[in-house]
């Protein structure tokens, strides 16, 4: 029996595999997945049980047997092709990206053409970009951000660069040692030594202005570890409150550019949100910039304060027009 992370790709596999060889044999198909005919007759049991919402007999695959082969009459609407997901494309044509540029790659023809038909399958076959979310493209900036910091590398030089930092609404100049480019749920992050901090940080790319390739050699000190990111990019504090936000269909680039954990999509294309805040002022101004597209429904106090604060400026606004 194979394990339930091998098996699950598998299965998914299985019925466009069968459709495209109706009648092939068993023992050929599991040669083909590089499991034995034992298993493969497992996983076409388990197929038997999977299905549309209802699960009656008439939702359910049906496959049929004739001695040593098998062929699909009924594919409960697996006939489609898989998709790759916008952070999965995205993060595929980064790593391809990046394999062309690498020296010594033979066939960089191939992975050109592999770049072409992703970006052409997500509706933007241009030569330049990533595809990001549905059909939005990374934008220029961050391309040219993400090969000065791929030159930084190979060549062990420091950075210096303008960088926002989101959480507190700054923005300040940092000097960095670079130690390698990450990318983590689809989005691209620089991890280095800041000389500013004093400590190991990650930065993301489309935060990153005015960068810099000094000519003095990166040299991050010899405790300086690479970040543990099993758990995610955002460590939370203790001190910090969580708020819950819906999201209007226009304002759900917040789930993206923000740290924070998605609960629930919602109707009308609304996102339901959990995120981490520690100044609240910073959030209050978040919630008024959406203008309408967000509503906190929890914490009290900051609904509250966002009340007030709206309050505030429309009162503001009637005594200026008023003069």
């Amino acid at each position: 029996m194979t394990g339930s992370t091998e098996r699950m790709p598998r299965l998914l596999a299985l019925v466009p595999y069968l459709l495209a060889r109706p009648g092939i044999r068993i023992d050929e198909a599991a040669r083909d997945f590089g499991v034995t005919s034992k298993q493969l007759r497992r996983d076409l049991e388990l197929l038997w049980m999977c299905g549309l919402p209802g699960y009656d007999p008439g939702d359910l695959i049906d496959l049929s047997f004739d001695e040593d082969t098998v062929s699909v009459t009924y594919d409960a609407g697996m006939r489609r092709p898989l998709r790759l997901t916008g952070g999965e494309a995205t993060a595929l044509l980064v790593a391809l990206r990046a394999l062309a540029e690498t020296p010594g790659v033979v066939d960089t023809d191939s992975v050109q053409r592999a770049i072409a038909k992703i970006e052409g399958a997500a509706g933007e076959s241009r030569p330049s970009g990533v595809v990001v979310g549905n059909g939005v493209r990374e934008r220029a900036e961050t391309a040219r951000t993400r090969e000065t910091i791929r030159q930084a590398l190979q060549q062990r030089k420091a950075l210096r660069m303008r960088y926002y930092t989101a959480s507190k609404d700054e923005i300040n100049d940092r000097t960095v040692d670079p130690m390698r480019l990450l990318i983590v749920q689809a989005i691209g992050y620089l991890e280095a030594w800041c000389r500013r901090a004093d400590a190991v940080r990650l930065f993301r790319l489309d935060r990153i202005d005015d960068l810099e390739v000094l000519e003095e050699p990166a040299a991050p000190p010899p405790h300086a570890r690479p970040t543990d990111l099993s758990g995610g990019v955002f460590s939370p504090g203790p001190e910090q409150q969580e708020a819950e936000l819906v999201l209007e269909p226009d304002a759900r680039w917040v789930a993206e550019y923000y740290p924070c954990a998605e609960l629930a999509e919602l109707d009308g294309g609304r996102l339901r949100i959990s995120m981490r805040y520690g100044d609240e002022s910073w959030m209050v101004r978040l919630v008024l910039g959406l203008g309408g597209g967000a509503v906190v429904e929890r914490p009290a106090s900051l609904a509250s304060a966002v009340r007030q604060r709206a309050a505030d400026a429309l009162a503001r606004a009637r005594h200026l027009t008023a003069n």
